[in-house]
């Protein structure tokens, strides 16, 4: 690899410090090399068309945010982690000498991450399509209420329950927020998709696994006998609507995919068993 762009998160790397320390680690690397440095905070956004790879600064949610935001281009990136815990990103600061020796040598590979898509419909209106790399959840706002949802499965009924939200998860995001609720972890080279409601009142509400060709539809309930409540969807974080009674969520895999580099050979096990057990 030897063109690379760098994506920086102004919260995390203040005027760039980090990301300007990393480019010229680069140049000294590849001396003739250009080495655009972008913000995750703003628009302004013109990867050149030919780069091999991104370097992600900041946590998982630039990482996300990032994924998201290249497409429909399928540039391979990798994170360095500047936050917490860091899941999806894998190099922390004080490895970044021997990821760039790795990144640069080609000693490396990519994991085609599944992505989900999904619109929002109220009456005769339905949204441009957005897509996620970790979730869709949808969440009550506001007053301590529980919201009715209503799930269908290829047009077909499935269940209604009463819950905080429901989250939609890809493999790759079932180690977030889905694990947190108590939904299933999968590993992050399957291709399913994980329904898992957030606190809901029944004592027997699972996670079901389905199909990345299945389309599931959420739809909100009217909460008769109380007031309204505000329910938010949110792709990888990103509000995208809020939802009223009828309105609903269509979401399904999505032809798109992320590529994520792997600098080190660890089994999902392996990984999961070092940042979460």
């Amino acid at each position: 690899m030897k063109k690379i762009s760098i994506i920086t998160n102004c919260l995390k790397d203040e005027q760039h410090k980090v990301a300007e320390d990393i480019r010229y680690r680069i140049m000294q690397r590849l001396p003739d090399s250009v080495i655009p440095v972008f913000d995750i905070c703003n628009d302004d956004w013109d990867i050149p068309e030919e780069t091999e790879g991104i370097i992600v600064l900041g946590g998982d949610g630039s990482l996300l945010s990032a994924a998201k935001r290249i497409q429909p281009h399928e540039y391979p990136i990798i994170g360095v982690n500047l936050g917490n815990i860091g899941y999806l990103a894998e190099v922390e600061l004080e490895g970044i000498d021997e990821a760039l020796d790795a990144l640069i040598e080609d000693r490396y590979i990519t994991e085609d991450r599944m992505m989900v898509r999904g619109t929002v419909t109220r009456g005769n209106f339905t949204s441009s399509e957005c897509l996620a790399l970790n979730d869709v959840v949808l969440t009550r706002r506001g007053d301590l209420q529980v919201v009715g949802y209503r799930v269908y499965v290829n047009g077909m009924a499935l269940t209604d329950f009463f819950a905080d939200g429901i989250i939609i998860s890809t493999p790759t995001g079932s180690t977030g927020y889905n694990m947190s609720a108590g939904g299933s972890i999968v590993d992050p080279m399957a291709e399913v998709i994980v329904l898992t409601p957030v606190s809901p009142h029944t004592l027997n509400s699972r996670s079901i696994i389905l199909r990345p060709k299945d389309e599931i539809k959420v739809e909100i309930l009217e909460n008769r006998g109380h007031r309204p409540v505000d329910v938010g969807v949110y792709f990888d974080g990103y509000r995208e609507m809020i939802l009223n009674p009828k309105d609903y969520v269509t979401i399904s895999g999505a032809k798109r995919i992320t590529k994520i580099i792997k600098l080190k050979e660890q089994n999902f096990l392996e990984v999961l068993h070092h940042k979460i057990l």
